[in-house]
């Protein structure tokens, strides 16, 4: 299985940015996508910058795509897709139909987890426009991944998410600008200001969702890192993780080492001292998505 860096979905200031991605020029993820796939009024980076990286990373022996955007509300998000999809240079993550549409038929793509793809008659749809690549939907149960696997067409990669605060949705409505009493058309670009996210407590005071933007994120972070065994059972060929603040390069280097051989189990107990709350794996266990399943193969 091959690691991939899915695209950055928080708001950091350029040069943080560019340090991050110099980093991950040396950890042993061989994909990586890149854009900003959450918020276009996120500015910090210009579609030259994230070329700029891309071609860094690409020296650096990474396959390189570029993530469109799942929420598109303006004219102007739409000039940005085309030119993401006219890039001439690297692969697309179409992450809306509109995006699907923009590239169907001139280049092969990656079909990114937010285009629900829940059964084999969509997935091959997909791939008859182009899809060389699909990214499993965050809900969906390990069980139902074996039973579309048994009709993926050939050539198709499978992607899993499998490391991250997961995003659950998408809204017009900013709602970290809202948190402030701020109109959305004058955040302050309020966001930056929270590198993983704002925590929403419920009045128990226990962590249950993340404020980021536009996008709605699980406060528990999803891990799939003892689950790497059933992965590979299943037939998963990319194993996705979406970037942090912190302990990015430490915790690439516990999902290469247990693909390589190394104990799930312990792996997930050094993982848990890396994240900023409590892990969970539900969702793969067709369980609620903020449990936590032990299910370690011997």
């Amino acid at each position: 299985m091959k690691l991939s860096l899915g695209p950055l979905l928080y708001y950091w200031p350029r040069a943080t940015v560019q340090a991050f991605y110099a980093a991950v020029a040396d950890t042993p993820v061989e994909v990586v996508y890149l854009g900003e796939a959450v918020c276009s009024r996120r500015h910090e980076m210009k579609l030259a910058d994230w070329l700029e990286i891309a071609a860094m990373l690409r020296g650096a022996g990474k396959e390189v795509f570029l993530s469109t955007q799942v929420l598109l509300e303006s004219g102007s998000d739409v000039t940005v897709l085309h030119k993401i999809a006219a890039n001439g240079e690297f692969g697309v993550e179409a992450n809306d139909m509109g995006a699907v549409h923009c590239v169907t038929g001139k280049l092969p793509f990656v079909a990114g987890p937010h285009l629900n793809i829940y059964n084999a008659d969509t997935l091959r749809w997909m791939h008859e426009l182009g899809a060389s690549r699909w990214v499993m939907p965050l809900e969906m149960k390990r069980d139902d991944l074996v039973q579309v696997q048994q009709e993926r067409p050939a050539g198709l990669e499978t992607e899993v998410f499998a490391f991250g605060r997961l995003p659950l949705a998408f809204s017009a409505r900013c709602f970290t600008a809202r948190h402030l009493n701020l109109p959305k058309d004058d955040c302050g670009f309020s966001c930056i200001a929270h590198p993983d996210g704002q925590v929403l407590r419920t009045r128990e005071n226990e962590p249950f969702l993340v404020l980021n933007g536009i996008q709605t994120q699980s406060a528990r972070v999803h891990s799939l890192l003892g689950d790497l065994p059933s992965m590979e059972k299943a037939g998963v060929d990319v194993v996705r993780l979406s970037p942090q603040s912190q302990h990015m390069a430490e915790i690439i280097g516990l999902f290469d080492e247990v693909r390589g051989g190394a104990n799930p189990r312990s792996a997930q107990e050094k993982l848990q001292q890396l994240l900023p709350d409590q892990a969970c794996n539900g969702y793969w266990h067709g369980r609620s998505g903020m449990e936590q399943i032990i299910e370690v193969a011997a």
